[in-house]
C-alpha cells in the first residue's frame, strides 16, 4: 500500500476516535501500565527510542530497539495494591520486529462480610491481567510504524470479564538525529465476556508527542498530549491533558528525571491536597549489560507510587 495512504488512514482514524471517549471502567488499569523511566518523565514516553517499554505508549517504538532486549517492572502502588509488566523484543531478519508482554495488578485480599459486618467467612481476591504481542517496521526511511493485539482479563472473586483491544502508533525520526515526533491510539477494542451482562467500554486513548535532545546539553526534552479521545466541556480543553518530562545525562552511567502531568494535577488530585501532585521523578543507571530504573508518582500526599524497572541486553548477557 502506499504510504501516504497508510499515514492517511490513521489520521483519520484517530480523527473518528477522538469523537468517542470512556469512563471509568474496570479496564482502568490499561492506563497505569508503565516503567519506571516512563513514570519518571511523567510518561511523556511516546517518542522515545531504544526502550522497550516504550510499547506501551507507541508500538512504533520497538523497530529502534536493539534486538533481543527484556525488561521487567514493579510498581508499588497505595494500600497493598502491586503490579508489573514483562516484555521482549526480538528482531526479524529483514522483516520488522515483534514483541511480547505481559503485564498483571493485584489488588491484595478481601474479607467477605455479611450484611451486618461480620467478616468470618475467609477472603477472596481481584486481579488483572493482559498478554501482549506487538510487530513494528519501517515505513520509509527514519519512519516507523506499529501494532499490538492484546487481551485484557480482569477477575474479582468469582466473575471475571475479558476483552480485545488494539495499539497503533506512527514514529518519525527527523534527520537531524536529535527530535522525534509520533501518534498513537490506545486500547482500542471490545469486550468478549461481561460481568451480569454488563456492557463495559475500555478506556481509549489518543497521543500525540515529540521529543528533542538539546545540542550542547546533556537533556532529553519531552512532550506529549494525552487522553485526547476523553469527553470534555469543550475541544480545546482536550488539550488541558499534557505531560512533560526531561531526562538528564550525568556522565555515560547516571540519568536523572522530572515530570509533569497536568492532567493528574488540574483533574484527579483533590483540590485541598495540590501539593506536588502531577509531579514526578526518578533515576536510571546505566551499565553495559543492563539498566536499572526508579521512578516516583505523586497523586496527592497518600497516593505516592514506586516503580522498579530492569532492563537487559540478552544478547550481552548469553556472550
Amino acid at each position: 500500500m502506499n504510504m501516504k495512504k497508510i499515514i492517511i488512514a490513521f489520521l483519520l482514524f484517530i480523527a473518528s476516535s477522538t469523537m468517542i471517549f470512556a469512563v471509568d471502567t474496570p479496564f482502568s488499569f490499561l492506563r497505569y501500565i508503565s516503567s519506571a523511566r516512563s513514570a519518571g518523565l511523567s510518561n511523556a514516553f511516546m517518542t522515545v527510542t531504544d526502550d522497550p517499554t516504550a510499547l506501551y505508549f507507541n508500538p512504533a517504538t520497538i523497530s529502534t530497539v536493539e534486538n533481543r532486549q527484556a525488561s521487567v517492572t514493579f510498581l508499588k502502588h497505595v494500600l497493598d495494591i502491586n503490579s508489573g509488566n514483562i516484555n521482549y523484543i526480538h528482531e526479524l531478519e529483514g522483516s520488522g520486529t515483534l514483541a511480547a508482554n505481559i503485564g498483571f495488578t493485584s489488588y491484595g485480599s478481601f474479607d467477605y462480610a455479611d450484611y451486618l459486618g461480620n467478616r468470618n467467612r475467609g477472603s477472596f481476591g481481584a486481579n488483572d491481567l493482559t498478554f501482549g504481542v506487538s510487530y513494528s517496521d519501517e515505513l520509509d526511511s527514519n519512519l516507523y510504524y506499529g501494532v499490538t493485539l492484546k487481551y485484557i482479563f480482569v477477575g474479582i472473586e468469582q466473575v471475571s470479564t475479558s476483552a480485545i483491544a488494539v495499539d497503533a502508533g506512527i514514529l518519525y525520526k527527523l534527520k537531524d538525529g536529535r527530535t522525534n515526533l509520533g501518534v498513537s491510539v490506545l486500547h482500542a477494542g471490545t469486550q468478549i465476556t461481561k460481568i451480569s451482562d454488563q456492557n463495559e467500554s475500555l478506556p481509549l486513548d489518543v497521543r500525540i508527542g515529540v521529543n528533542h535532545r538539546l545540542r550542547g546539553l546533556p537533556l532529553l526534552v519531552n512532550f506529549a498530549f494525552h487522553h485526547l479521545a476523553d469527553k470534555t466541556d469543550g475541544f480545546f480543553d482536550k488539550f488541558k491533558s499534557f505531560t512533560v518530562g526531561g531526562e538528564l545525562y550525568l556522565g555515560k552511567i547516571i540519568q536523572l528525571r522530572v515530570g509533569y502531568d497536568n492532567q493528574i494535577r488540574t483533574l484527579i488530585a483533590p483540590e485541598s491536597d495540590k501539593g506536588l501532585s502531577g509531579f514526578s521523578g526518578g533515576l536510571g543507571l546505566l551499565f553495559e549489560d543492563y539498566n536499572f530504573d526508579y521512578g516516583f508518582s505523586r497523586y496527592g500526599s497518600n497516593a505516592n507510587m514506586h516503580r522498579f524497572s530492569l532492563s537487559m541486553n540478552i544478547n550481552k548477557l548469553i556472550k
